[in-house]
């Protein structure tokens, strides 16, 4: 019988974990967090009071991506259509979650696993070296839950930023790779793009970056920038309440746009609609965006995504942060699906609903 996992279940998980695995073992207090707080889709198999099975999915919030994070079944019970049934279980779940792809890691050497997630749909798209403690490398697998909804590649690399406020270098880095393929990605570049562009300096508040450091960023490394953000200089100040720091942030922010209207960079004052929003994508802009990371994390801040594609029902983002604590890895932040709706929604910030888009084009393109 195949059951949502309960709090009772943990000293069995927690035992049938050791039997599986020796390595990258999950805890019971990952095991009580994941039942408790975590944003996840717990299932069981149990036969005669005993489990011997279960599978484990997390999602991504306020998008439609999940990921299937653990799937363990007894040694002496495999080959038996335990494993098989968990995953169908666990996919009939994501997709009243509203979840249309599911991905997964896999250890290189499992086989096993690798043999199964092939006869149930999920095909390979990448590999990550150096993934688990014995240094070994994982697979990478998708399927799509609704295949008519199923994304196309994207030509927009993924790069995941290093440190907490690094979030719109690691955006723009994106934008570049992809327009400048022969770009070397680095933390060095991420580090000077983000010494360039913040709007902070020795200031408490976010360390983050502001769309016109950014937009300068970009165009002094040879690449065309259109702007639309208000043309003012108080975005990020409102979490900042000593009036001396704040005005550290204004000074910094009007120079760099007297450094962008010295450049003419082209500035607009309004909010770039989203049907316009495709179609300079699908001219060849890449687009960098500001948005509440309330509704893809849960943390009340701003934060930089780029967009890596459109279709009908979704617009794609690379969300440049892996939270690692919260069981995520890259393999759910890049191509992530958003519904048109919620996207829109995300694309204002706090009780101001600042916004900021920057298009990132090759010089000569429109």
């Amino acid at each position: 019988m195949i059951r949502p996992a309960r709090l009772d279940d943990v000293p069995a998980l927690v035992s049938l974990e050791n039997s599986c695995f020796e390595i990258d073992r999950l805890s019971e207090r990952s095991f009580r967090h994941l039942l408790t707080r975590g944003h996840a889709s717990f299932f069981v198999f149990e036969e005669d009071m005993r489990l011997l099975g279960y599978s484990l999915v997390l999602f991504h919030q306020n998008t439609s991506m999940a990921r299937l994070y653990s799937l363990a079944v007894l040694p002496e019970c495999r080959g038996k259509g335990i494993a098989a049934a968990l995953i169908n279980a666990s996919e009939a779940d994501a997709l009243k979650h509203g979840v249309v792809s599911m991905r997964l890691e896999v250890h290189v050497n499992n086989s096993g696993a690798i043999s199964l997630y092939h006869k149930l749909g999920y095909k390979e798209f990448a590999v990550f070296p150096d993934y688990y403690e014995d240094h070994a490398a994982a697979l990478r697998m998708e399927k799509p839950l609704a295949p008519h909804l199923a994304p196309k590649k994207s030509r927009v690399p993924f790069y995941g930023q290093t440190l907490e406020f690094t979030c719109g270098p690691a955006c723009l880095m994106m934008a570049m790779k992809s327009l400048k393929p022969k770009l070397e990605l680095s933390r060095e570049l991420e580090l000077r793009l983000w010494r360039e562009a913040t709007s902070i300096y020795m200031t408490s508040g976010h360390g983050g970056c502001s769309p016109f450091g950014l937009a300068l960023s970009a165009y002094h490394r040879g690449l065309q920038v259109k702007l639309y953000v208000p043309c003012d200089a108080e975005m990020f100040i409102d979490s900042v309440r000593n009036e001396e720091k704040r005005e550290v942030i204004r000074i910094v922010q009007n120079d760099f746009l007297k450094e962008i209207r010295r450049l003419k960079i082209p500035l607009t004052e309004r909010h770039l609609s989203l049907d316009m929003l495709e179609k300079k994508f699908k001219k060849g802009a890449i687009p960098v965006l500001l948005i509440s990371a309330y509704r893809l994390t849960g943390d009340k801040s701003p934060h930089w995504v780029v967009v890596s594609g459109f279709d009908k029902n979704f617009v794609y983002i690379h969300e440049p942060y892996v939270d690692v604590k919260e069981g995520k890895s890259e393999t759910t932040c890049f191509g992530i699906p958003v519904t048109r709706k919620e996207f829109e929604r995300m694309r204002f910030y706090g009780s101001k609903r600042q916004y900021a888009t920057l298009l990132i084009y090759k010089k000569g393109d429109k």
